[in-house]
């Protein structure tokens, strides 16, 4: 039993006892095993691999059936089962302008209808399919030919039915080639006993049990058809089995990375017996799992069917859009092809193949189906402050005030659910919070935020406004029998949930978020500098099975929770971003996170990684995750500083600051049982180290921003694992423990053991890297080469590639927001051919003015003339005739735009070049005066011999950075 501290509120006190998820207990949540529809999906597989010889997929596609769009590249046709010759499928294959393919197979015309609609939710449009494609029919098997040098092939074999991606003749994915697609029909209960035949042989009479004639492929029982128990609760399943078995395989691709949210590493571990330590499948089933373990497939927080295949040669990708309860089983045959097996509960086969063949074009193509993550307020990329809980508003302007005299940066300050009257959020408790608003302006004065938890269930009470009004809407999840509202237990006691999937839902929780009187309630006492954290969205049910919502609710349009189950997070916090955008006279963006989510969630919000432990094996495996939540569109990530749960020591807590640093979403947060453990009450050293630690990522604001302006224009995730960056160097396939920042150069390498100091990061390239720090020099090699690098507990294995220009804003300030006209200094890394490129990109931060084409985007770059290096500052923006911004492209630039004119003073201070051969002659600014500079020797880029770098400082050149200019050294 855990003690609450006498602050907290009688209800918490209650839900202490009750609510289960006080640690991870393996009983809390289902295996393979106990669930019905994933032992039928394994055991079919099983059948399959002792049969292996005789084994076939009853499944075909009927020729005459076959129906070819002659502008589209859209094939139909009927598929039939010789399980089931009375029932009927359909199969469409089309292939998008882009060279994604998308199969859907469903029931026609069955005794009910599958979830279809998942699609929906997790697209940010209706793909486009190709017009200049044409498809190739034979008696056997269909096929259509794309790419620039018509290089990739889909094809459709006929008997059985199999869709195989090919490159160059060669097989890049196969759907269904094991024969273990199973698309289980709707069927009407029946009761049989069993029937016993008698027959005469010889003088001995033999009983023969009728059996299911099918059973070679499907078995020869109902498992868990029409009803399923776990624990003391019953799914009553009124449909019946309506589960989807579906093999995908990669021939020649030994590496699978994606599927998130998983504690695993980053290229996925087999689990078909090849690995000890991962026999069950990857769940999907989004569920609140408390102090989850470090290393393991259970399901976790969110869920996204999206699995990237990689090898030397090509990376391709499935998106598999299926919103139910998921097991994936990942086995590798041989060295260089990865198996896969994908058992869903309910819903239609939709599966998207992204053919690459790059990651790069991997990331473009899912961008374009799914959407890309916003460019954020440029505030969210600062430090958050968080704990369960703050306790009053005096609590709040305190820590406010350490933070101040400390001398420590922070952008936002962070409240949990006692802040709320009995967990009626959106109601503060005045006993504590006496003056919400003015607590909130005192924060902003010094140009901070708040967010505030707002989480999904209701406290089922008359006199709290928003339930009322949900009850009254008729917008509330329903019971099994699709009238009554749902009653489950969470923090307030007895709850309800508003049912998202309902439009009539929008429009009112939408409303909630405005700051002015209405017709109905709205929280009058909020601002617009409070943003919002959306967390137990899973659901969370305490008293739920597996602390979730039975899966026989109901919800809008009559379907089951269990169609929709791992889809409902991402409603949550969709329609609160879109109120807080709507809030205001002028549109801002807005920050929410959530801890729940789905594929396309990235429209909406940032996330984390959910309830961790203040262990080095959480803090190591958090890294893994939000790399992994990264290639699936999640990329604004990052796991709680110093765990959630515990007092770690004060190296552990350094060591997880310098984490947080180079996660995109920094954010210190912990339990309510844990010490209080803000940056300031350490201890010197270590103040003084996170100290810098958070100056540092302050400084680097303007790489992050950058990276994240990238990312909503490509797709491209913020922190990319090597194999992103090098996909033809093998050695780096499965490292996860360090990554690259952006396209800034900046490489990576967190330590996350104690005792360390020196760590071995490995460089994956024949160039020079520098020590962002010490501008000490590491080479590599054209095979790859491990170096070891400083890392005492101040320090961090920072490098600098070499031909990297990195922009960064080095005043100390105490919130991003006053950092908008700050000067830069640019850090010139030069390669072995005294060259270098980075981009800077600006604008306002706050409102959507960017899409219009107010923003500065700046490409710097160096050339080599022989004896004279020319640093130069051009305007990307203006540059190209339809520039790149965040979701899509404008027509248009204007390069006097208003944000451009706003930062006309705003300045070079400093560059800092590395690696020069010599001692300059001259640094002069083209057509214009001489630079003031001083130079100190030491290696260059070139040398063979690694060493401190040489450097060259210009000091306050005096040139505007959203100006063209250049720079001349002479040598």
């Amino acid at each position: 039993m855990k003690v609450l501290v006498p602050a907290l509120s009688t209800s918490l006190l209650l839900l202490a006892f009750i609510h289960p998820a006080t640690s991870f207990k393996a009983g809390d949540f289902k295996t393979c095993s106990q669930s019905g529809f994933c032992r039928r999906g394994r055991a079919l597989a099983e059948r399959a691999r002792e049969n292996v010889d005789n084994w076939h997929s009853p499944y075909s596609v009927d020729p005459l059936s076959l129906s070819l769009v002659s502008e589209r590249a859209s094939l139909t046709a009927r598929v039939k089962s010789e399980l089931y010759p009375d029932i009927k499928f359909s199969l469409e294959v089309h292939v998008h302008e882009d060279g994604v393919i998308r199969v859907r197979m469903d029931e026609v015309d069955g005794l009910r209808k599958r979830y279809d609609e998942a699609a929906k939710w997790a697209l940010a449009a209706e793909p486009s399919i190709s017009t200049d494609i044409q498809w190739k029919v034979d008696a056997s098997r269909a096929r259509a030919a794309f790419g620039q040098q018509r290089e990739h092939e889909v094809v459709v074999d006929f008997k059985p039915l199999r869709v195989v991606l090919n490159k160059n003749g060669k097989e890049q994915v196969v759907i269904n080639g094991r024969g273990l697609l199973h698309m289980e029909h709707f069927r009407n209960k029946t009761v049989e006993e069993p029937q016993v035949e008698t027959e005469e042989e010889g003088s001995d009479t033999q009983e023969v049990l009728k059996v299911n004639p099918n059973a070679w492929f499907e078995g020869n029982s109902e498992d868990a058809f029409w009803e399923e128990s776990f624990g003391s609760w019953t799914d009553t399943k009124p449909k019946g089995p309506e589960s989807l078995s579906l093999d995908i395989d990669f021939p020649r691709h030994g590496h699978v990375y994606g599927i998130p949210q998983h504690a695993t590493s980053l290229d996925l571990p087999t689990t078909t017996g090849e690995n000890p330590f991962f026999e069950e499948p990857y769940r999907f089933y989004n569920a609140d799992v408390f102090e989850y373990l470090a290393s393991a497939t259970t399901s976790l927080y969110g869920s996204i069917p999206l699995m990237h295949a990689h090898s030397a040669d090509s990376t391709v990708a499935i998106f598999n859009v299926v919103g139910s309860e998921a097991w994936i089983d990942i086995a590798h045959p041989n060295t260089h092809s990865t198996s896969t097996h994908w058992i869903s509960e309910s819903g239609i086969l939709d599966l998207f193949i992204l053919s690459g063949p790059t990651p790069t074009d991997v990331f473009r193509q899912y961008g374009g189906l799914t959407g890309t993550a916003p460019l954020p307020a440029h505030w969210a990329l600062g430090y958050h402050q968080c704990r369960w809980n703050y306790v009053s508003s005096d609590d709040v302007r305190g820590v406010q005030k350490r933070f101040d005299e400390e001398d420590m940066p922070v952008d936002v300050f962070w409240l949990d659910i006692e802040y709320s009257t009995d967990h009626q959020y959106m109601i503060w408790d005045k006993k504590n919070f006496p003056d919400p608003v003015e607590m909130t302006n005192d924060v902003a004065a010094l140009g901070r935020k708040m967010v505030v938890i707002v989480d999904p269930h209701l406290k089922r009470v008359d006199d709290y406004p928003v339930y009322k009004q949900a009850r009254d809407l008729g917008i509330l999840v329903k019971q099994k029998n699709g009238q009554d509202d749902y009653e489950g237990w969470c923090w307030p006691g007895s709850s309800a949930w508003v049912d998202f999937f309902n439009p009539a839902s929008w429009e009112f929780w939408k409303s909630l978020f405005k700051t002015t009187k209405g017709s109905s309630w709205s929280w009058i006492e909020s601002t617009e500098d409070i943003h919002i954290w959306n967390d137990m969205n899973e659901p969370s049910v305490f008293n739920g099975p597996e602390i979730t919502m039975p899966k026989d609710l109901v919800h809008y349009g009559g379907w089951e929770h269990r169609d929709i189950h791992n889809i409902n997070g991402m409603f949550l916090p969709k329609v609160t971003s879109e109120g807080l955008i709507a809030r205001g006279a002028t549109p801002k963006r807005p920050f929410v996170l959530t801890r729940s989510f789905f594929a396309g969630s990235q429209r909406y919000s940032a996330m984390w990684t959910g309830d961790n432990l203040g262990t080095w094996e959480h803090m190591t495996v958090g890294i893994k995750m939000v790399l992994s939540n990264g290639i699936a569109g999640m990329t604004f990530a990052g796991s709680d500083v110093g765990g959630f749960f515990g007092n770690p020591e004060s190296e552990m807590l350094v060591r997880w600051y310098w984490v947080g640093a180079f996660s995109p979403f920094f954010r210190a947060h912990a339990h309510l049982d844990s010490k209080r453990r803000e940056p300031y009450l350490l201890d010197e050293p270590h103040r003084s180290t996170v100290r810098n630690i958070l100056r540092l990522r302050y400084s680097l604001l303007p790489v992050w921003y950058t990276a994240f302006h990238e990312t909503s224009v490509t797709g491209l995730p913020i922190l990319r694992p090597h194999y992103v960056i090098f996909p033809q160097d093998e050695a780096g396939f499965s490292i996860d423990d360090q990554f690259y920042l952006g396209s800034s150069g900046l490489l990576v390498k967190p330590v996350t053991r104690p005792g360390v100091t020196e760590e071995i990061v490995y460089i994956p390239e024949d160039k020079v890297y520098y020590d962002y720090f010490t501008y000490q020099t590491y080479r590599g090699s054209p095979k790859g080469k491990h170096v070891t690098v400083p890392a005492e507990l101040h320090q961090l294995p920072l490098l600098v590639r070499g031909g990297s220009i990195v922009p960064t804003r080095d005043r100390p300030r105490r919130a991003s927001s006053l950092m908008h006209r700050d000067p830069f200094t640019l850090r010139v890394a030069l390669d072995e051919s005294l060259t270098a490129h980075g981009e800077l990109y600006l604008d306002d931060g706050v409102t959507y003015a960017h899409k219009e084409g107010h923003l500065a985007w700046r490409g710097f770059s160096v050339n080599n003339a022989g004896a004279q290096l020319r640093l130069s500052n051009v305007d990307l923006a203006a540059a190209t005739p339809r520039s790149a911004v965040e979701g899509g492209a404008i027509a248009t630039f204007d390069r006097q735009n208003a944000f451009q004119r706003g930062i006309e003073s705003v300045r070079v201070e400093r560059v800092v070049v590395l690696g020069l051969p010599d001692r300059p002659k001259r640094v002069v600014v083209e057509g214009g005066h001489d630079l003031e500079w001083e130079y100190a020797p030491g290696v260059a880029a070139g040398a063979k011999k690694d060493g401190v770098a040489s450097v060259l400082t210009i000091k306050n050149p005096r040139l505007g950075v959203a100006s063209d200019w250049a720079i001349q050294i002479t040598l």
